[in-house]
């Protein structure tokens, strides 16, 4: 098409051209008294070579319009055949999407944009699933970025590839302009949610971004913890990560380890059809994660985590513009002890038995203080206690563990009734406010 535009233009520009010399010497005046008629013999001879090439120019114009007409005619047709085509390979995904949808049936849904090294991702998930009628991968792309586009249809027949439709310009509020791209990702999981529950009818789905790695056994801990969802109405998703999960943050002998957290972590989780047709019938504009974690959505309501985490970003370029990522992020250690978490009994993560051995553990353990656990003078053995009742006294401490200390609608990262939990130099440690407390402050945000 360039080129004929190309073609097209030239054409056009010796047309002109010739036009412009032959009106310039038709117009002229004739000073007979001057031009001698040699001269005027071979004036005449010109004009009617510019006539000559006017009109086989004007023929050649013609020709050129009709062959580009025809093109264009040829190429609107193709374009209509590629996108009856591509309604029907949609209408039978959609079909055969729906017809996986039974029970026991987890929609994987992976977000892409414009990162061709989705494929990374993929390979693992395609890798890792037991079976991809138990585990069928829907990938949703924004952006309509084509090398992505190829990435992922080259997994056809693997994958179900769906494109979110509305790319139009969305609005931001001036003052968050430079913020655009967390508006266009929340008008993305919204359509793409919408399509998994509500189009294709699955009952559940891992949300899974397109720059993370997974671990082998992550389709088992999503399968077991599944029914804990279904069972405990205090219970709202499941995640696979640790905000806290570096290698000397975490018990790396202990992978089957799981716990309940308050903290909403994302990165790789499961949600259930009735939440999300909770949450779609509000879903904001933008910074949807945050928006999550604001008590009038979590109403109370936790997650579960693993020890040890099953995802691990690789994604430092975002649009939070690697944000924590060289000081936290990278260094997330991705579980690699495979764990048939289907085989292991999970109901200790039911509030009504986790709840009571959780605060007996924390508040039985000794107090000590961040000074003696980083000089490792601490005497206690086990698990020990670092009281605070300040937001300042936690980032202190957090800071000194090595911890993301920030908090978000006031709940500290991976926290549950307070408390943050890590694996601090081979023994437990709980980072906890008193024991009269009353939940959680906002205004520590």
């Amino acid at each position: 098409m360039r080129r004929n535009h190309l073609a097209g233009i030239l054409v056009i520009s010796i047309f002109t051209w010739v036009v412009i010399i032959y009106m310039a010497l038709h117009d002229r005046p004739h000073h007979s008294s001057v031009i001698s008629p040699d001269s005027a013999y071979g004036i005449g001879k010109l004009e009617e070579q510019i006539k000559e090439e006017y009109n086989a120019n004007s023929k050649l114009f013609e020709d050129v319009k009709r062959v580009l007409e025809s093109q264009r005619e040829q190429n609107k047709a193709l374009a209509e055949e590629q996108a009856n085509q591509h309604e029907e390979e949609r209408k039978e995904d959609e079909l055969r999407l729906q017809s996986l949808s039974g029970p026991g049936v987890i929609a994987v849904l992976v977000f892409a944009c414009s990162r061709t090294t989705v494929t990374r991702c993929l390979d693992q998930l395609i890798k890792y699933r037991p079976g991809p009628d138990q585990f069928p991968i829907i990938v949703s792309q924004d952006c309509h970025h084509q090398g992505t586009s190829d990435a992922i249809d080259a997994y056809a027949g693997q994958v179900f590839h769906i494109k979110q439709p509305d790319q139009s310009d969305i609005y931001v509020p001036p003052k968050e302009k430079k913020f655009r791209g967390y508006f266009k990702i929340a008008r993305h999981y919204g359509w793409a949610l919408n399509q998994t529950f509500f189009v294709y009818n699955f009952s559940s789905a891992i949300i899974i971004e397109d720059d993370l790695d997974v671990s082998p056994d992550i389709f088992s801990y999503f399968s077991a913890t599944l029914p804990l969802l279904h069972q405990d109405p205090t219970l709202w998703c499941v995640s696979a990560w640790n905000d806290n999960g570096k290698k000397e943050l975490v018990d790396v002998d202990s992978p089957e380890l799981l716990h309940r957290t308050d903290f909403f972590p994302g990165l790789g989780w499961m949600l259930t059809k009735e939440t999300w047709l909770e949450l779609s019938r509000k879903w904001p504009p933008s910074y949807w994660d945050d928006w999550v974690r604001k008590p009038e959505q979590r109403k109370g309501r936790a997650c579960i985590r693993p020890e040890v985490s099953r995802t691990r970003t690789f994604g430092k370029i975002g649009v939070s513009n690697g944000m924590f990522f060289e000081k936290h992020l990278k260094f997330i250690h991705l579980n690699d002890r495979y764990v048939d978490f289907t085989a292991r009994n999970l109901s200790y993560l039911l509030k009504d038995n986790y709840d009571a051995a959780f605060v007996k553990t924390v508040y039985e353990s000794p107090i000590v203080t961040h000074q003696e656990l980083r000089a490792g003078t601490v005497v206690a053995q086990g698990p020990v206690r670092i009281p605070y009742n300040t937001k300042m006294k936690y980032k202190v401490a957090a800071k000194v563990l090595g911890l993301m200390d920030d908090f978000r609608s006031g709940v500290p990262r991976t926290g549950y009734r307070g408390v943050v939990s890590v694996f601090f130099r081979g023994r437990r440690v709980f980072l906890a406010p008193l024991s009269r407390w009353k939940g959680y402050d906002p205004s520590w945000s």
